[in-house]
């Protein structure tokens, strides 16, 4: 079920051999009916592949995903307190760590844990998730890192959305002192780890209090916010700066971002980092931080620090 239909096959051909002949105008073309079809074109060093996009809602099965697990459950009331939402894509023992370290210090709220296995050659076992109200989402191909993080999203339950990097590990209960931010009731999104820039270009740790952005290693969404802006930009299809620009399109509804301070959490290795070139990972930071730039470059009026 991983692999793209015969039909977007021949499309991704069809486009390579546009490129070949610098036709960019009928490259594009191809780029935009293959994503009409459910499939993304991803070019690189070594030629092109296809990459599954994460369907409107209402959209048929895809064949990476169970039809159930596409449907979008945000429009329905929160049944829970809080929804905590993770991504695994390669390394499962980050999952486990995780799972370890909410098993030891569990929310002492209504709650649930969201891990989407994108495509992962190593699934997170079902003895890690024991003993916890877990729900594991699968795909059996790759999504973009949005796509991804939007699937998990999309089927959380809580009245408060946290988003939890594998690379970050509980040591003790930080979800109280999360959802007290949400009291204020114009709080839209909260974590310990927030940024702020005088000029949208170059941005800096924040004490607690208002900031710009909410890092995406602990990102907290107010169930309403997420909804009134649909989620991430599916077209960061690499993590960095995603979390910059959801921060600021849930601030451009009127919502308010604060940073805790410090809670019980321990980060570790990020993978989704370490496991490229440095010069991969310029040039992906740069790609996504342009993509930034577009939606929100000309918005000082957002900024919390102005210039």
């Amino acid at each position: 079920m991983s692999e793209a239909p015969p039909d977007a096959r021949r499309l991704a051909e069809e486009r390579s051999a546009a490129r070949e002949r610098r036709d960019f105008a009928t490259a594009d073309a191809i780029r935009d009916r293959l994503r009409s079809l459910g499939w993304e074109p991803v070019d690189g060093p070594a030629g092109s592949s296809l990459r599954p996009i994460l369907p409107a809602e209402g959209e048929a099965d895809t064949g990476y995903a169970k039809p159930e697990h596409l449907a979008s459950l945000l429009g329905e009331p929160a049944t829970l307190d809080v929804s905590l939402v993770t991504i695994v894509s390669d390394h499962a023992e980050d999952t486990a760590r995780l799972a370890g370290g909410l098993l030891a210090h569990p929310p002492p709220r209504a709650w649930e844990l969201v891990v989407v296995a994108n495509g992962s050659v190593e699934p997170p076992p079902a003895e890690v998730l024991e003993g916890m109200p877990a729900v594991i989402l699968p795909t059996t191909a790759r999504l973009g890192w949005a796509d991804a993080a939007n699937l998990g999203l999309r089927r959380t339950r809580g009245a408060v959305l946290v988003l939890l990097d594998g690379s970050v590990e509980p040591t003790g209960d930080f979800v109280t002192s999360l959802l007290a931010a949400f009291d204020d009731p114009v709080v839209g999104l909260a974590g310990p780890w927030g940024v702020t820039s005088a000029d949208a270009r170059h941005f800096e740790d924040a004490p607690p209090g208002p900031v710009d952005a909410i890092l995406g290693y602990c990102m907290a969404l107010r169930r309403e916010a997420l909804a009134a802006v649909g989620g991430f930009d599916p077209r960061f299809r690499w993590y960095r700066n995603a979390d910059l620009d959801l921060s600021f399109a849930i601030r451009d509804r009127g919502w308010r971002a604060v940073a805790t301070g410090q809670l019980p959490l321990e980060r570790h290795e990020h993978r989704g980092w370490s496991a490229l070139p440095e010069a991969e990972r310029d040039r992906l930071s740069r790609r996504n931080f342009y993509r930034f730039l577009d939606h929100w470059g000309k918005r000082p009026d957002l900024l919390v620090k102005r210039a």
